[in-house]
């Protein structure tokens, strides 16, 4: 769409950016997301539950957050504040890392005789149900400059949705938590808001954004489990302090171990045992 802009819009919108970083505001016309609801392959299309939620955010407000993201990333990278278990839209990092990491976790247990246990955790709506007043809280934690926190307050308060059916639109609603689906910035608001995750040195942490995983290993399967269910209760305390919600159904736990294992560690979370 820019590239078939006249070079005269393009001067225009260089402006409206320089306004946007003088006066610390986010315009908000560009703060309506267009949710489109697509129906899951083979699903009941009666069950609202049924639909996955696509957001469609503004053109040149998405041009716009890479400016923004781009002073955000050199201050969490210039104070080293997001954690070294985050690998989710860090540069240089990936997928891959993260996986690598895993894998020599296990297989060195494996040389000295012990099994590993690791749990997958899975948050229920992760990005749509971010507190906002917490996040603010977070980046006022974690020292953004007072330009850049007040351009990010600007960016995530009072924004608005609305639904498209075919050719009908509904009426605009204010969301009250969340941060934006498909914004450019929103995984590393994301990855900000979870950086406070508990730890222990028992087990071994892993993320990429709003994926989670726990390892721990040991000889002895019971101390395996006792690890992992420590680690578990801390991060239930946490995730309720700070408004997440887990999905225990989807959450799964996985035991490594060479040969057929008769026992196995029982991990639990909320009186839940884990698949």
């Amino acid at each position: 769409m820019l590239k078939n802009l006249p070079c005269t819009m393009i001067f225009e919108f260089t402006e409206i950016i320089k306004h946007i970083f003088k006066f610390n505001y986010f315009p908000k016309a560009w703060k309506t997301a267009i949710v489109v609801p697509i129906l899951k392959p083979g699903k009941d299309p009666t069950q609202p539950e049924n639909y996955r939620q696509i957001s469609l955010l503004s053109t040149l407000s998405k041009l716009t957050e890479n400016f923004i993201l781009d002073k955000l990333n050199e201050h969490l990278a210039g104070n080293k504040i997001l954690c070294s278990e985050q690998f989710g839209f860090r540069k240089s990092l990936t997928t891959t890392h993260n996986f690598l990491r895993v894998v020599k976790y296990i297989t060195r247990g494996f040389e000295k005789g012990e099994c590993t246990g690791a749990v997958f955790l899975d948050v229920q709506k992760a990005f749509d149900r971010v507190w906002i007043q917490g996040l603010i809280h977070k980046l006022i934690r974690y020292k953004t400059p007072p330009h850049l926190l007040q351009l990010l307050k600007s960016y995530i308060e009072e924004r608005k949705f609305a639904v498209k059916i075919g050719n009908s639109i509904s009426e605009a609603k204010i969301m009250r938590a969340g941060i934006p689906q498909g914004g450019k910035i929103s995984p590393v608001l994301y990855s900000l808001y979870v950086n406070d995750i508990p730890k222990t040195h028992k087990t071994l942490l892993g993320m990429y954004a709003d994926d989670i995983a726990i390892l721990a290993k040991n000889k002895n399967h019971k101390y395996t489990a006792a690890a992992l269910n420590q680690h578990l209760a801390k991060l239930d305390d946490w995730f309720l302090k700070w408004k997440i919600v887990l999905n225990v159904n989807k959450t799964e736990a996985v035991y490594f171990a060479k040969g057929r294992s008769k026992h196995k560690p029982i991990v639990e979370i909320k009186n839940q045992t884990i698949t």
